[in-house]
């Protein structure tokens, strides 16, 4: 593990960039930067295009380790290059942003009023090529639609089971169980999950760090005891669907959390921009979020 990069992490003032779209999202993320489905007649070009969209989010002036403190990459893009270099090391040797990897492969379908990840095959493998890549930590995502014991109990088990070996391999999972922002009962939900999450907690190894990637909670710093917990590096907060003014608002209300906002960050961005305009967009909504994420 990369000492300056986890002291980056936890002290550092800033937020992290939800850059990390798969095959799945990705053609929403296209559509929503302007470039629709009849620009692109397969994967490999869907992925070329979005490689050039996130290198121009990565490359702008806007996107530095001032307002940045990590982003989250998918796969595709780890093994993609920008300028030369690796995606990973781009983003720590010339902007001083800590790389992290998307590991999951998508949701189950769901069951007992959640959705657990489906199953990563070829985990390990995935973990020692991240390695080479030089990334620090790794993101996992989940999700919770209704206030479900049994189901709840079942995303927590899986999350901290998968985070337990990727830390052990050398990595500080972001362990993300997301609840729906639509859900009735999210805040009966948000409590279930508190209860959990600091059960797993009691229970990892001594030096296990994790950081935890959650919906902004109805009830303003439910998640406050985390931010001060010695096993997490940091607590992170989803967009989930809000706009980047009602997410940035609603963040703003909870202490020591900070973003990790993915199309809160990207809202408004349009390939058709000149970079003049891209880059002033982009600085609009990197300083906002940042100084959502600084109280």
């Amino acid at each position: 593990m990369n000492q300056k990069q986890l002291e980056r992490m936890k002290n550092g003032k800033g937020f992290i960039a939800a850059l990390d779209q798969s095959g799945g999202s990705t053609p929403k993320a296209l559509l929503a930067y302007g470039i629709g489905r009849d620009a692109y007649s397969d994967d490999a070009k869907m992925f070329d295009l979005v490689h050039q969209m996130r290198t121009r989010i990565i490359k702008s002036p806007a996107f530095t380790s001032e307002h940045l403190l990590g982003a989250i990459l998918f796969e595709n893009t780890m093994d993609r290059k920008i300028d030369g270099d690796y995606t990973a090391d781009y983003l720590w040797n010339q902007k001083g942003v800590v790389p992290f990897l998307k590991v999951d492969k998508g949701l189950a379908p769901r069951e007992n009023g959640v959705q657990l990840m489906k199953p990563i095959p070829g985990l390990d493998q995935l973990l020692e090529k991240a390695k080479t890549r030089n990334i620090f930590g790794t993101k996992m995502r989940s999700v919770i639609l209704e206030a479900n014991k049994d189901g709840i109990r079942a995303i927590a088990q899986q999350q901290f089971t998968l985070a337990k070996q990727i830390a052990a391999a050398g990595f500080v999972p972001i362990i993300e169980p997301e609840v729906d922002i639509h859900s009735a009962d999210k805040a009966d939900s948000e409590k279930l999950l508190k209860a959990e999450i600091q059960k797993h907690l009691l229970s990892l190894p001594a030096e296990t760090r994790v950081m935890l990637k959650l919906t902004i909670p109805t009830e303003d710093n439910l998640y406050l005891d985390f931010v001060h917990n010695p096993h997490v590096v940091r607590v992170a907060a989803l967009s989930g669907g809000y706009s980047r003014a009602e997410a940035n608002e609603k963040l703003a209300r909870n202490h020591g959390m900070i973003a990790s906002f993915s199309r809160a960050l990207a809202q408004g961005l349009n390939a058709g921009q000149t970079e003049k305009e891209f880059n002033a967009m982009l600085s609009e909504s990197v300083q906002s979020i940042y100084q959502a994420s600084i109280t």
